[in-house]
C-alpha cells in the first residue's frame, strides 16, 4: 500500500463533500494536505470531475513541484499551495474553492471585518482580499506568498474565488462553510444601508491570541495533520 494513500483518501473525501455542499464546482477550485514528516503534500488532479475522482487520481508532489506520486497532471495552482505551506508551518490543508457568496466579495475588493464569534475564532481578524494575479502562474504564487503570513485562516482573491487554511482537511473544509455564511451575512448586512456592527475589538483579539496559540502547537507537531 502506498505510503500517502491515507491523505489522498482525505482529498477525495473532502473533494466530494464540498462539491455536493456547492462549494466546489464542475472542476473548479482546488485542495490538498500537507504530507506528515516529509516537505511534501498530496493535491488534487487538474481539470478533472470531483465526483468521479478515486485516491489513485490524487497527486502527490514535493514542495519544488516534483512529482512523487500520481499519474495525472497535478492542479495548476500547485505552485500556490506548496507556497503556503512553506509560508505557513501552522497550515497542513489548504482548501481553493469559487464560492459563490465569497467571490461576490473579492470582485469587489470588500474584505470582510470581525462579524462573528466563530469567525474570530478559527478565520482570524479579518478576511483580506488578496489583489489579483493570473491563475497558475508564478505571480500568483508569489502574491499569495506575500499576503497568507499574517496568520488568518481565509482569504479572498480578487477576481478569482476564496482561499481557507486549517490545521487538518476537515478544519480547513469547514472554515470554507464558515467564511460562506459570513460572506452572505455581510452581503446582505450592507444591502440595508444600516451600519453593520462588529466584534469589540477586545474579544477579536482575544480569539485571535487563542488561534495563535493553537497554531503554535501546530507548527511545533504537537497537533498536526495526522492519517485520521
Amino acid at each position: 500500500m502506498s505510503q500517502f494513500l491515507p491523505f489522498k483518501q482525505q482529498i477525495v473525501d473532502a473533494a466530494q463533500k464540498l462539491t455536493k455542499k456547492g462549494y466546489l464546482m464542475a472542476t473548479g477550485g482546488n485542495l490538498s494536505v500537507r504530507i506528515a514528516g516529509q516537505n511534501a503534500f498530496a493535491i488534487t488532479p487538474s481539470n478533472y470531475d470531483y465526483l468521479k475522482m478515486t485516491a489513485d487520481d490524487v497527486c502527490v508532489l514535493d514542495f519544488d513541484l516534483n512529482p512523487l506520486e500520481g499519474g495525472r497532471k497535478p492542479s495548476v495552482e500547485s505552485g500556490m499551495h506548496g507556497a503556503i505551506y512553506q509560508t505557513r508551518a501552522d497550515v497542513n490543508a489548504v482548501v481553493h474553492t469559487h464560492q459563490v457568496y465569497a467571490s461576490a466579495l473579492a470582485l469587489i475588493r470588500l474584505p470582510i471585518p470581525a462579524l462573528f464569534d466563530e469567525q474570530t475564532i478559527f478565520l482570524g481578524r479579518r478576511v483580506a482580499v488578496i489583489p489579483y494575479a493570473p491563475s497558475g502562474t508564478a505571480r500568483l504564487k508569489d502574491t499569495i506568498a506575500r499576503h497568507v503570513n499574517d496568520h488568518n485562516n481565509a482569504y479572498l482573491m480578487q477576481n478569482h474565488g476564496a482561499l481557507c487554511f486549517g490545521h487538518n482537511l476537515e478544519r480547513a473544509a469547514h472554515n470554507v462553510e464558515i467564511l460562506e455564511k459570513c460572506a452572505l451575512a455581510y452581503l446582505l448586512a450592507l444591502c440595508t444601508g444600516e451600519k453593520v456592527s462588529k466584534i469589540p475589538l477586545a474579544a477579536r483579539e482575544l480569539a485571535f491570541a487563542k488561534l495563535r496559540k493553537d497554531q503554535k502547537k501546530v507548527e511545533l507537531g504537537e497537533d498536526g495533520n495526522g492519517e485520521e
